[in-house]
């Protein structure tokens, strides 16, 4: 049978009585996978880098990685022998070296695990070649992250952890290195766990995704199911991807569920867990799952409306009061103003029925 690349057996990892994250059950199954852990600043995904390289003294469980056993109530491998690179969030350069210097300290860590890394060739996809003579307090935060990851990249480990890597990078150059990053871990087949509080983040770099809330694992999946299929109310309202409406349940036998709202009438789709007819539930509503239509006869009131680019988000209040998201694209043929009636297509179709 073969071995997962990383085992967590009910770790629990602890900085402080606040920042502790406790029976964390994890497998990355493959080499070259690549895990977020996403959560709100603070609830302790540094605390859990930290102790699997080895800067902190796992509280309980088990960690092993490729077999061997890192961290146990019995045994703590000294971090030098771990072979795992941690990128930190903060400046974490030695101010007495250049910036070529930082990056190429790390070929001072090879262990030849078969990649063929050149540093130029990070220096470049991470655009960090006009500051290489400089040092670390003659660069912004942005560019010190970056020197940090170069450096990480360039040790070669068998694991890489990153802490919030691309926190600090304008937002014009973050998108391309994301992407570029994403593109060059996984050619090189490098394990990589990236600490993130934004959800595209996490959602766009990861294999699969964990949800740390409240000291614990919420949910650990691929970024599909997380962002459709929420396992709780505390992950779909973390996510903050849309609101919750009282719905009863009025057929779960066909191949085709459905609910029934006092306004918005017949809601159609997949209840994705099982809930017997008559049941009342709260449904889950995101602002894609509602369809603008003029021609409906349901129409709703614009509460409130956002631009944001390719959309707008139109806020909708039904007569009970509930407050719903839409998202329209932005260059629907005319904009609706606060207080005018908005149409949505109905019956409404929506493919995942998260319900609760």
């Amino acid at each position: 049978m073969d071995k997962n690349f990383l085992e967590i057996q009910n770790g629990s990892f602890s900085a402080s009585e606040k920042n502790k994250v406790n029976n964390v059950n994890l497998v990355i199954k493959n080499q070259g996978e690549i895990i977020s852990l996403l959560g709100p600043s603070g609830i302790g995904k540094t605390t859990i880098l930290r102790t699997i390289a080895g800067l902190q003294k796992l509280t309980n469980g088990k960690i092993i990685l490729k077999g061997k056993t890192l961290s146990s109530n019995l045994v703590h491998v000294e971090p030098e022998e771990r072979n795992i690179a941690l990128s930190f969030q903060d400046n974490s350069l030695f101010p007495n070296y250049k910036v070529i210097d930082n990056i190429n300290f790390g070929k001072k860590r090879l262990n030849g695990n078969g990649s063929s890394l050149k540093s130029n060739e990070i220096i470049k996809l991470l655009r960090i070649e006009p500051i290489l003579e400089k040092f670390p307090h003659q660069i912004s935060a942005g560019e010190a992250q970056r020197v940090s990851l170069a450096r990480s990249l360039m040790s070669k480990p068998d694991l890489l952890l990153l802490d919030e890597p691309f926190s600090n990078i304008d937002q014009s150059l973050k998108d391309e290195i994301q992407v570029s990053v994403k593109k060059l871990l996984k050619r090189i087949n490098l394990t990589t766990i990236i600490v993130t509080h934004d959800s595209y983040e996490a959602f766009s770099m990861a294999d699969k995704c964990g949800i740390i809330l409240d000291q614990e694992l919420k949910q650990y999946d691929i970024p599909y199911n997380v962002h459709h299929e929420p396992n709780s109310i505390e992950v779909a309202n973390f996510l903050n991807k849309g609101v919750f409406i009282n719905v009863k349940v009025i057929d779960s036998e066909c191949a085709v569920h459905r609910l029934e709202h006092p306004e918005l009438g017949e809601i159609r789709g997949k209840l994705s867990s099982n809930f017997p007819s008559g049941s009342k539930v709260k449904l889950l509503l995101q602002p894609e799952d509602l369809i603008h239509d003029d021609q409906s006869k349901l129409k709703l009131e614009v509460v409130d409306r956002k631009f944001r680019g390719t959309n707008f988000v139109y806020t909708l209040k039904t007569n009970k009061g509930e407050h719903l998201p839409v998202f329209v694209h932005s260059h629907h043929i005319h904009q609706h103003e606060k207080n005018e009636k908005f149409g949505i297509q109905s019956p409404i179709y929506i493919d995942h029925l998260v319900c609760f």
